[in-house]
């Protein structure tokens, strides 16, 4: 390889319609066989409208190349998006959650590899993130789009930390379809949740009535263990979930916290412990063959069959936590206290997911100024001072 030199490299228009200047210069890369080679790059600098004169355009390039020609430079890293891919599921992607694998290896199996797979690292520049972002609009949801770049995101941040030549994806930078409008979600009002409760059995009376009673995920409530029910004090420690019958760490850092245990609901936990037979796998709540519940089957096996009975309308263990939300609303809770229930990292979380019922108090407050604000209401006269 020849001698690295200070180099200044070279600037020139393109495009006949809308003009743009490019720089080229040269840059060392590592292959993937370790050796070292010198290519050729180029870049846009940007449009002639806004770099007046070609010195303009290489004061740009020069901001560029500051970093090639500084004395601790060392050549960047280069291989394809499959290669690396590979080594990313390795290293990085085996410390996640199952659910967080489960869910990458199925991005890159069905729509990172199969489009951008050949492509090198360095060739995925913003034009091309965004053009495979147009043809994932086309294919999937809003949502999976925003999971599949989520995972092409990660990767390419990991790339770019490990000296791979690669641009980083930002979702922000990208031009994507608005949120549609849904529907809000099916909860069950506080009636419901307390027929529910009464005409259930164990093990799933006590799912139930954690779920309404305290709000907490499908895969929180299956995740307790004996260690972490607190009868004397009163308290529900969130420390692990499961998910598909796999235990696995909660969501998030949240998440993990303890939480107040209502007095009915430390009765009814009570009594289910009185039968309770521990199990090698110390979790509270087991299936007969010993393992962990699987969510699904709770809702099929244990909760349908009751919403049919009870002549209610399907929903699944996620609408208690609505329920339980709803409830907090109703009797007044304030956004903290929602917040510190629900365990958001922000409030505004807590009541943009779930405040989609407007309580008893809100109601009356709006009532009350409306009454004020009718045509055929009687006069009330105001001084029009302000209150001290």
């Amino acid at each position: 390889m020849a001698r690295r030199r200070y180099q200044k490299g070279r600037v020139f228009l393109r495009g006949q319609k809308e003009r743009v200047w490019v720089g080229r210069w040269r840059e060392d890369m590592v292959q993937s066989d370790g050796s070292v080679r010198r290519i050729e790059r180029s870049a846009i600098l940007g449009a002639q409208h806004e770099l007046k004169t070609k010195r303009l355009a290489q004061r740009r390039l020069d901001l560029i190349l500051c970093r090639i020609n500084a004395p601790e430079y060392r050549p960047g890293r280069v291989a394809s998006i499959a290669e690396f891919a590979e080594k990313w599921q390795a290293e990085i992607l085996i410390h996640r959650k199952p659910s967080t694998v489960r869910a990458a290896k199925s991005h890159l199996r069905t729509y990172i590899l199969p489009q951008l797979g050949k492509m090198q690292l360095n060739e995925l520049g913003k034009e091309r993130q965004q053009a495979f972002a147009t043809r994932l609009v086309s294919q999937v949801a809003r949502k999976t789009v925003v999971n599949i770049l989520g995972t092409l995101s990660t990767m390419l941040t990991t790339a770019k930390e490990w000296g791979y030549v690669c641009e980083g994806l930002k979702l922000g930078s990208l031009a994507l379809p608005e949120t549609p409008l849904r529907p809000a979600a099916r909860f069950y009002s506080g009636e419901e949740a307390k027929k529910i409760i009464d005409a259930a059995h164990d093990p799933y009376r006590t799912m139930f009535a954690i779920a309404a009673m305290t709000g907490l995920r499908a895969g929180e409530i299956l995740g307790l263990m004996l260690e972490d029910i607190d009868l004397d004090r009163k308290v529900l420690h969130i420390r692990r979930s499961v998910w598909c019958g796999t235990v696995q760490t909660v969501k998030s850092k949240s998440s993990r916290a303890p939480l107040p245990m209502p007095q009915p609901l430390a009765e009814i936990i009570r009594g289910f412990l009185a039968a309770w037979r521990p199990n090698s796998t110390k979790l509270l709540f087991t299936n007969r063959l010993g393992r962990p519940y699987n969510a699904n089957k709770v809702v099929q096996k244990g909760l349908w069959p009751i919403l049919e009975k009870l002549g209610i309308e399907h929903c699944g263990l996620h609408a208690f936590r609505h329920t339980h939300t709803s409830l907090l609303l109703e009797v007044g809770a304030s956004p903290t206290v929602a917040q510190a229930q629900l365990r958001h990292s922000d409030a505004r979380n807590a009541l943009g997911v779930y405040g989609h019922v407007i309580g008893d108090s809100q109601r009356n407050a709006v009532e009350r100024v409306a009454q004020i604000l009718r045509p055929d209401a009687p006069k009330v006269e105001t001084s029009g001072e302000w209150i001290q």
